[in-house]
């Protein structure tokens, strides 16, 4: 599996970006978790969100949680994160992340395949 990730770029504190990743290599799965991290200069990958094959569940962290929206399009093998009321704070590298055995996971061991990553820059 192969995960691109895209859509980051600069943007002022309070705005908003729309980032996306997509999957190749084969079709999603029933088990096929995803999930966005993130990392910072100098700090551990840390996690951002994570959604469940059908969408049901997810999961945020509590920096996060009522800022970012995880979605995904099985048909089209993507996944979203809407990050609304940016911070400076969020200022990191985003990486998309799959993991196959259906864990709703936080941690970044759990994930088998990692996209490349794409920069998000919130100037205050």
């Amino acid at each position: 599996v192969q995960l691109q990730a895209f859509g980051g770029g600069l943007v002022q504190a309070g705005g908003f970006l729309r980032l996306s990743c997509a999957a190749s290599g084969r079709p999603f799965s029933t088990y096929d978790v995803m999930a966005w991290f993130r990392q910072s200069p100098g700090k551990e990958r840390e996690f951002a969100a994570a959604i469940s094959w059908s969408g049901g569940r997810t999961y945020y962290a509590d920096s996060v949680k009522g800022r970012f929206t995880i979605s995904r399009d099985n048909a089209k093998n993507t996944v979203t994160l809407q990050m609304n009321s940016l911070k400076s704070d969020d200022t990191a590298v985003y990486y998309c992340a799959l993991d196959p055995r259906g864990r709703l996971s936080k941690m970044v061991a759990e994930y088998a395949y990692w996209g490349q990553g794409t920069q998000v820059t919130v100037s205050s």
